[in-house]
């Protein structure tokens, strides 16, 4: 199977495939189901540290006999390990379970620090987690370190807010390649991509169906994103399914895609989201945008996340 699609040149110089393959959540399946992946001709793998597969992508990717040349890998720090003395050997970490020598692409996973630890989520004496005190412009000078090393190709973060954004880009040396957010068309954020567009930062959108993740409680008793009736109509005209639309809409953004499945049948379905979506099609996408989040940690983490975005709940 041919697996030339869309690419996007991030500030880097170098190309990110427009449709990845997302691995979080339900690890036993992860090898099998990247397997698929690889062999329908996706490129892009998308994993972190606390999925707990990146070993499972890791031998997935070596049984494949796909040259490591030809894949785009993205991991993340996890928030246990950003105090700066912690970064470089968390990355070495995920190298050794990954089975490279280099990632294309280290994302910090959350501005949000937690206590230094072997644990994933530490816990103080009541039992919440317990939160550190690094500061995330040092965790991410301790990135950028590992840039020098080339253990990593390029960095950036995920679920920043734009405040968070704007004083990581101007305490530090390097504008992150890529900035991982939620986004869909219920969750569009168009003043935020666009701010990033202007700063050169390329956007990967995770989530791109929006709730249809059972663990997202907000998501409950409203239709899935993709059976909106704007985007299976949309999708009729072009002989293609309302999820499929949604990925070529986050295309015709000019952003990545990460959507995850373990069936080979909808794994296939998900990569032949990459199609060009005309204008008026994304222009009646704008219109069912509900300013919807589903991910929101704030809670959990102690941090008050995406406070200037639109979807806050509070």
């Amino acid at each position: 199977m041919a697996h030339s699609g869309t690419t996007f040149k991030l500030n880097t110089g170098a190309q990110i495939p427009a449709i990845g393959f997302g691995t979080w959540q339900d690890k036993d399946a992860q090898e099998p189901a990247v397997t698929i992946a690889l062999k329908t001709g996706y490129r892009h793998i998308d994993t972190a540290r606390i999925y707990g597969t990146e070993a499972a992508v890791g031998n997935a990717i070596k049984k494949s006999g796909v040259p490591r040349s030809e894949l785009f890998i993205t991991t993340k720090l996890w928030n246990n390990s950003h105090h700066p003395d912690d970064v470089e050997k968390a990355l070495d970490a995920s190298l050794k379970d990954l089975g490279t020598d280099y990632l294309d692409l280290y994302l910090m996973h959350w501005p949000s620090p937690f206590a230094r630890s072997d644990e994933m989520f530490p816990k103080d004496a009541n039992g919440k987690t317990k939160p550190g005190d690094s500061d995330y412009v040092d965790t991410y000078k301790a990135m950028e370190k590992c840039l020098k090393t080339g253990k990593t190709k390029a960095i950036g973060v995920s679920n920043f807010s734009k405040a968070e954004l704007e004083r990581l880009i101007q305490e530090t040396n390097v504008v992150p390649a890529v900035h991982q957010i939620e986004c869909h068309p219920y969750l569009q954020q168009n003043s935020f991509t666009d701010f990033h567009k202007q700063k050169g930062i390329h956007v990967t959108q995770y989530s791109p169906f929006g709730n249809q993740n059972e663990i997202y409680d907000s998501g409950k008793g409203m239709g899935k994103l993709m059976d909106d009736p704007v985007l299976v109509e949309i999708g009729k005209k072009h002989g293609k399914t309302g999820a499929q639309v949604a990925l070529a809409w986050g295309i015709a953004k000019g952003h990545s895609v990460i959507p995850k499945s373990k069936t080979e049948e909808r794994i296939n379905a998900n990569f032949e989201g990459d199609f060009e979506l005309p204008h008026e099609d994304v222009a009646k996408i704008e219109a069912i945008d509900k300013k919807l989040r589903f991910n929101d940690p704030s809670g959990s983490f102690g941090w008050n996340f995406y406070k200037d975005l639109d979807g806050k709940k509070n």
